[in-house]
C-alpha cells in the first residue's frame, strides 16, 4: 500500500473567475515549505433527553477550510501571492528586460483561487475552490533560508482521485537567502540591527451565512493591519527618541537578489518605547514591536515593489 509523504505533495493554484467556482485550464505548479490548508467539519452533541444515559449520535457542525501555506521566497512566484493578498499590481516596464510591479495597500476587492493540494501515491487531490489569501508573515535574521507565511481561508474542499490541474505550468524559480535582505529606516541601514519581522493582514471577516452545506458566503477584507518588531543592540537612543516622542518612521523590508528584488514599504510607523533589561554580561538588546498606519501623503499604509523578468501577465 502507497502511503504519502511531504517529499512527493504538490500544490496547485490557479485564479478564479468567480468566487467559489473551481477554476478551469491549466494550473500553476507553486513551490512550498508547508501547508496546512484543509477542511474541518466538528461535532456537536446531541442535546435530547429522555432516551437513557448513553448519548445519541452527535450532530454534524459548519465546515471550516482555512489553514497556512509557508513558501519560499522567490522574485517570480511571490507576485502571485502578493495579488491575492492586495489585488492586481500596477506593472512598469523599466526598458532593460525587467518589471516594476506595484502592489498597495487597502484595496476592498481580492482576487480568490483555487488551490489543489495533491497527493499521487494514494491517490488523493484535495482541491479548495474561495481561497483568499489574509495575510503575510516575514521573518529577517541573519542566516537561513528566505520564507513567508501566508493566512488563507476557502470556502470548501472536494477530494478527487484524479488532479484537476490540467497540465501544470511552472516559473524559474530562484531561491533567496536571509543574507540578502535588509531592513531600512529612511533609506539609510538600522544599525546594529539583530534581526525583524512584518506582519501585514486584511483581517478577514468570514460570512457565515445559513446554508445546507455548511460552507461560508465569502471571506471580505476589513480594516487593514501593519506590524512587526526590529531587534537592535542598545548603541544609542535614536530609534527610543523616536518611540517616546510618538514620533512615526518610516520602515522598508527587503530582498535582494541579482537583478531581482522585493521591498515592503511602510510609510507610517509607530515604534513603542520599550524596556530595556540588563539581563547579563552580554550586550544589551532593545526590541520595538511597531505598528503601521495610513500615511496621508502617499495616501496608503504599505507599498510592496516587486520588480523581476515578468510582463505581470502571469498575475492577472
Amino acid at each position: 500500500m502507497a502511503r504519502a509523504y511531504g517529499s512527493s505533495a504538490t500544490l496547485l493554484l490557479k485564479r478564479e473567475t468567480a468566487y467559489g467556482q473551481s477554476a478551469a485550464g491549466d494550473y500553476i505548479r507553486m513551490p512550498f515549505n508547508r501547508c496546512t490548508l484543509g477542511s474541518e467539519q466538528g461535532l456537536i452533541d446531541d442535546p435530547v433527553l429522555g432516551q437513557g444515559r448513553d448519548p445519541l449520535a452527535p450532530l454534524q457542525d459548519v465546515i471550516n477550510d482555512e489553514g497556512e501555506i509557508v513558501v519560499p521566497m522567490d522574485p517570480r512566484y511571490l507576485g502571485i501571492w502578493l495579488t491575492g493578498l492586495f489585488g492586481d499590481p500596477v506593472t512598469t516596464d523599466n526598458g532593460d528586460g525587467t518589471f516594476d510591479h506595484m502592489f498597495v495597500s487597502g484595496n476592498d476587492a481580492l482576487p480568490s483561487y483555487t488551490v489543489e493540494v495533491g497527493m499521487a501515491q494514494v491517490p488523493a487531490f484535495f482541491q479548495h475552490t474561495g481561497v483568499v489569501l489574509g495575510s503575510i508573515a516575514l521573518d529577517f535574521q541573519r542566516s537561513g533560508a528566505a520564507a513567508a507565511t501566508l493566512g488563507v481561508i476557502a470556502q470548501g474542499e472536494t477530494r478527487n482521485n484524479t488532479s484537476q490541474g490540467g497540465t501544470p505550468s511552472a516559473l524559474a524559480f530562484t531561491r533567496i537567502s536571509q543574507f540578502q535582505g535588509s531592513i531600512t529606516r529612511a533609506g539609510n541601514p538600522i544599525g546594529n540591527l539583530t534581526g525583524g519581522s512584518l506582519t501585514y493582514s486584511n483581517n478577514l471577516e468570514k460570512i457565515e451565512t445559513i446554508r445546507s452545506d455548511g460552507k461560508i458566503d465569502g471571506a471580505d477584507p476589513t480594516v487593514a493591519a501593519l506590524t512587526g518588531r526590529i531587534d537592535v543592540r542598545f548603541a544609542d537612543t535614536t530609534l527610543i527618541d523616536l518611540a517616546s516622542g510618538g514620533t512615526p518612521v518610516d520602515l522598508t523590508f527587503g530582498y535582494t537578489v541579482g537583478t531581482a528584488k522585493v521591498e515592503f514599504a511602510a510609510h507610517e510607523v509607530y515604534l513603542p518605547k520599550p524596556k530595556l533589561a540588563v539581563e547579563g554580561p552580554g550586550g544589551v538588546q532593545a526590541s520595538f514591536d511597531f505598528q503601521g498606519a495610513r500615511n496621508e501623503t502617499a495616501g496608503r499604509m504599505l507599498d510592496v515593489t516587486l520588480t523581476n523578468d515578468l510582463d505581470g501577465t502571469d498575475y492577472a
